[in-house]
């Protein structure tokens, strides 16, 4: 376990639960939220303490966490005025759990290792039932001795938890997972809408195919609330956006054709042109009852 407290910066629908889990396993957590009231009812919990900017986070830990939207907020509690940088320890560790553009993490990697510490890029999945119950997949990219010093603080908030390669290694295989996330969202709600359309009970179908190869965790875990009318986001639509962003971006650097991601993206498109960014991710179903004029629920 790393010497005295871990630093989280960033205390949304993410990080708020992975502090607490930090808590719960031991130990104390120094925090820092753009919206300072998240950080002061974290504070309010034994172990947990508040900090003004993201440079005292850094000067008060050697473990600093940061759990923010995109690139450019990562590079502001970073790099920015008052950033992490202006107080970050020797030898300390940067571990950046959001979900960032590759080219951006090896760029602060490089960054942090001027100033004698180092960085771990550390995107996750799971959504934030995954946050809530500590049992998050972590893509790690860096250091392997630098990782394996951290384990114990990534087996606080996650079960998954995998050494990719060097910096960046973990943005790109994060990447891979959301390709496979939103293609497989995208055939569940195919999937119900063709099960709709049949007449067939959309309960008894789910539990008929979620045991054999077509089973998902987006079938066994999103698929009963999307037939339920169950939108709350376990991830929004709009992050889901932000994702597809960075995965496309990245295709078109390396001339990539990704044809089925490029739809999906454009489907979430749809669902945010009509107001629902910030449902969860199993509201795609509605894109495809748009199209299907007709709707998948129980």
């Amino acid at each position: 376990m790393p010497e005295g407290p871990v630093g989280l910066i960033g205390l949304g629908i993410m990080g708020m639960p992975m502090a607490r889990n930090l808590l719960k396993a031991g130990y104390s957590v120094v925090a820092y939220n753009r919206t300072a009231s998240k950080a002061q009812e974290l504070a309010e919990e034994d172990g947990a303490t508040a900090v003004g900017t993201p440079r005292e986070v850094a000067e008060a830990c050697s473990t600093v966490i940061t759990m923010v939207t995109d690139s450019p907020d990562v590079e502001a509690v970073v790099l920015g005025e008052g950033g992490a940088i202006e107080g970050i320890q020797r030898d300390a560790v940067l571990i950046d759990m959001s979900t960032i553009s590759p080219s951006v993490t090896r760029t602060i990697a490089g960054r942090l290792k001027e100033k004698g510490a180092h960085m771990l890029d550390a995107p996750v999945s799971g959504g934030s039932w995954g946050a809530i119950e500590g049992t998050l997949s972590i893509m790690v990219g860096g250091d392997k001795a630098v990782f394996d010093r951290c384990m114990p603080v990534f087996e606080a908030m996650g079960r998954n938890i995998v050494l990719a390669g060097p910096n960046g290694t973990g943005q790109t295989t994060k990447l891979v997972n959301q390709i496979l996330v939103v293609g497989t969202m995208n055939a569940v709600a195919e999937a119900m809408v063709f099960a709709a359309k049949s007449g067939a009970d959309l309960e008894t179908t789910i539990e008929a195919v979620k045991g054999g190869a077509a089973g998902s965790w987006q079938l066994q875990n999103l698929g009963p609330r999307l037939i339920k009318g169950d939108f709350a986001p376990g991830f929004m639509v709009k992050l889901q956006q932000k994702d597809l962003r960075l995965i496309l971006e990245a295709a078109r650097e390396m001339n990539l054709p990704l044809p089925v991601t490029s739809l999906v993206h454009q489907l979430f498109a749809s669902l945010e042109a009509a107001g629902l960014g910030d449902e969860g991710t199993q509201a795609l179903v509605k894109a495809h009852e748009r199209l299907a004029g007709i709707e998948a629920r129980v």
